[in-house]
């Protein structure tokens, strides 16, 4: 029987702002920079407590990642904060010409990311901005599954030398993740062994994905599944383990079909070992005002959307 200790519930930006704060405080070379979003970046107690490492620039995003990738020629470890559209759509001439070209230690921190923004509507539900973040050379790209793992991943990134965007979200979620785990960059987490079907799964659809494999389950069907929290660089070698033993994938993610988790496990597949695969994911759609489980249900990225889409890919298997 599939089991998970749950840990509480929270949200991932909380986690974030714990884990920034928890790093400026033994680490005086972070510092962090705010589009006006201080309060819904969680960064209010780094803020407080290192005041003199704060600045709020305002709504003025471009002029945020430029004085971010200047402050790397100091030797320091700056953290953007602000909506993940607006770290994304708003800035990409900026990200990619002063950060991922010229390779700066800039941590882009991205939140209330797909369509679990909810009711601010299509105009600031980004579902295009892993694919944005990826194709850029240099770039990691990292999206946790909870509060824990966002704390872990916020507080780790530090110790890594060059751009990462770092993709976190607004509703108040189930904590699985331990909170003493350690967290690698581009190393994923096996959370069930199984041989029937792999589901992997980033950010969100991580628990919903748990939720699904509890029902495969109880109908006889044996999930493995992968929590792959860093799409770039995507650990092949765990990716390509599980299909070896279960010859097919579902993929699960909270953002575009294209561009996104589903694609570059595709190229994995395509280069190396040809099984089945299903996406789940976000259809070539802009999204839309409403609660966040009402859209992930509308727009097909829920539970019952996993556990059709595990059924349907093991019909695949030759």
């Amino acid at each position: 029987m599939i089991e998970f200790e749950i840990f509480g519930n929270k949200d991932t930006r909380s986690g974030f702002g714990e884990g920034l704060h928890e790093l400026g405080m033994k680490n005086e070379n972070v510092v962090a920079l705010c589009a006006d979003l201080t309060g819904s970046l969680k960064m209010d107690a780094f803020a407080k407590d290192c005041s003199e490492r704060f600045f709020q620039v305002g709504i003025a995003e471009a002029n945020m990642i430029g004085m971010a990738a200047g402050m790397t020629i100091g030797g320091k470890i700056p953290y953007t904060g602000t909506f993940a559209n607006f770290s994304t759509g708003r800035v990409y001439d900026q990200i990619r010409q002063s950060v991922a070209y010229s390779n700066k230690n800039v941590k882009i921190c991205a939140s209330h990311a797909g369509l679990t923004l909810g009711e601010d509507g299509a105009t600031h539900q980004i579902l295009e901005d892993i694919g944005m973040m990826k194709m850029l050379p240099n770039m990691t790209v990292i999206v946790p599954a909870d509060f824990n793992q966002t704390k872990q991943a916020t507080i780790a990134i530090a110790d890594y030398e060059g751009p990462v965007y770092l993709r976190f979200g607004r509703p108040v979620m189930p904590i699985f993740v331990r909170p003493d785990a350690k967290f690698e960059i581009g190393k994923a987490d096996v959370l069930i062994e199984g041989s029937d079907v792999t589901i992997v799964a980033c950010g969100h659809m991580v628990w919903k994905s748990i939720e699904a494999a509890r029902i495969l389950e109880e109908k006889g069907i044996s999930v493995e599944l992968i929590n792959m929290h860093t799409i770039k660089p995507l650990d092949e070698s765990t990716l390509l383990k599980s299909l070896n033993k279960t010859k097919c994938v579902v993929t699960a993610e909270e953002h575009m079909m294209a561009g996104g988790l589903g694609e570059s496990v595709a190229q994995v597949i395509t280069k190396n070992l040809l099984v089945p695969q299903e996406f789940v994911a976000v259809n070539d759609s802009f999204g839309e005002s409403g609660t966040p489980m009402e859209l992930m249900t509308k727009y097909h990225i829920d539970t019952a959307d996993i556990v059709l889409a595990s059924e349907k890919v093991i019909s695949r298997k030759k």
